[in-house]
């Protein structure tokens, strides 16, 4: 009995001394009404894209909108990607580089002993390379047996093929862009030069996801995490897109983007691989446009030059893995080490090694090659354009 007695009197004690809790006729008995916001019902863990009346999307409910507007899963979702087989890097060939004064040729390995010539030269050029089978040394100095059965002298040096890189192969299409890294540097916690560094550093061909791009002084930034932005152009990217107009209703095409300088190759309208490449510089520019690969060849010889005095000069033995699309235009691989990720060819897309070999595989006469700069700063119009040149 006094213990029922306590409880009416202990209410009647809190309600007069609880600041605050005093009932307000005009308001009714609802506590909820009464209470401040400092002390409101935070919204469950969410994201909530509209205002709320019933909670606060604060705390964690907060950071998961703002990701969210940002194009951020949480937790953050790795790329549907996984690395080809690094075997697709394998040559057949051994390559020399010669010098830009040329080398004559000798029909057998005593006449070039014998420095009698066939008559018959490597020119000078820009960039010489042939393909050996053969190396002898001995007190008449270094020669090389070329697969075409000539021999040179060895005044040059061997060449050691570039860094294997390699794209990406998808099991699915991502949900949003992702590209390599082209520079070293920080990111920052915010799009601006004024932002501090975050403290992460990042390596070329380090692979990050674009949730989403912001321009600030008029340079571009893209945000690869939450709080994490770097330079836009610090990063080729590739932003899986849907069928292209220009491209036809098979569901298959390899996607050329000069500005981003990337490949990605769709098939039944789904990402499969995507990789770097290095295109034609100005003027030698890689026409945009759609075509269809019409020749595919294991390995050729690449020659020739654009200026009048052929100082430019270029000749390039067993170039691997070849898919002409474009008059003398071609996927291929490259030897010779451009800098994947800008302009270099003169009008070829230039691809590693172990990319041209899984593109070639993959490839079929007719493929359709679909090129395009979204910058707009490639020509279009056609008379601008020349056959073209690795």
């Amino acid at each position: 009995m006094r213990r029922l007695l306590l409880t009416p009197l202990t209410l009647l004690l809190l309600t007069t001394l609880w600041p605050g809790r005093t009932v307000d006729p005009a308001r009714g008995n609802n506590p909820s009404l009464q209470e401040p916001d400092s002390g409101a019902v935070l919204c469950p863990p969410s994201v909530y894209p509209a205002p709320q009346d019933e909670c606060l999307p604060l705390g964690p409910a907060q950071f998961l909108t703002d990701m969210a507007a940002h194009g951020i899963p949480y937790p953050i979702q790795p790329l549907p990607a996984y690395a080809p087989d690094q075997a697709l890097n394998t040559l057949p060939y051994s390559y020399f580089k010669v010098t830009e004064n040329g080398l004559p040729l000798f029909p057998s390995l005593d006449a070039a002993m014998a420095n009698q010539t066939s008559g018959r030269a490597i020119q000078t050029g820009k960039l010489l390379y042939v393909s050996y089978q053969d190396r002898v040394e001995n007190d008449r100095g270094v020669f090389y047996l070329l697969r075409s059965g000539e021999w040179i002298q060895g005044e040059g040096a061997r060449a050691a093929l570039p860094y294997p890189f390699q794209g990406l192969l998808f099991s699915s299409t991502p949900r949003n862009a992702f590209g390599w890294l082209l520079e070293e540097g920080q990111s920052r916690i915010a799009p601006g030069f004024n932002s501090p560094f975050t403290g992460h550093k990042f390596y070329r061909f380090d692979i990050v996801q674009v949730y989403s791009t912001q321009a600030v002084d008029n340079v571009e930034w893209n945000l690869v995490g939450p709080d994490e932005w770097l330079e836009a152009r610090w990063v080729a990217s590739v932003d899986p897109q849907p069928v292209p107009p220009e491209v036809d209703t098979s569901g298959r095409w390899i996607d050329v983007n000069l500005n981003e300088q990337t490949l990605a190759v769709y098939e039944n309208d789904q990402l499969i691989f995507a990789t770097l490449i290095a295109s034609g510089v100005e003027p030698f520019w890689t026409r945009p446009g759609l075509f269809q690969i019409y020749k595919k060849l294991i390995s050729t010889t690449m020659s020739g030059s654009f200026e009048a005095d052929k100082s430019d000069y270029y000749y390039l033995e067993d170039v691997p893995w070849t898919m002409y699309y474009d008059q003398s235009r071609a996927l291929h691989g490259a030897y010779w080490a451009p800098l994947l990720g800008y302009p270099q060819s003169h009008g070829c897309v230039n691809l590693s090694i172990g990319d041209a070999k899984w593109l070639y595989d993959w490839a079929i006469d007719g493929e359709q090659v679909y090129v395009y700069d979204p910058s707009g700063r490639t020509p279009t119009d056609p008379a601008v354009y020349g056959a073209g040149a690795p």
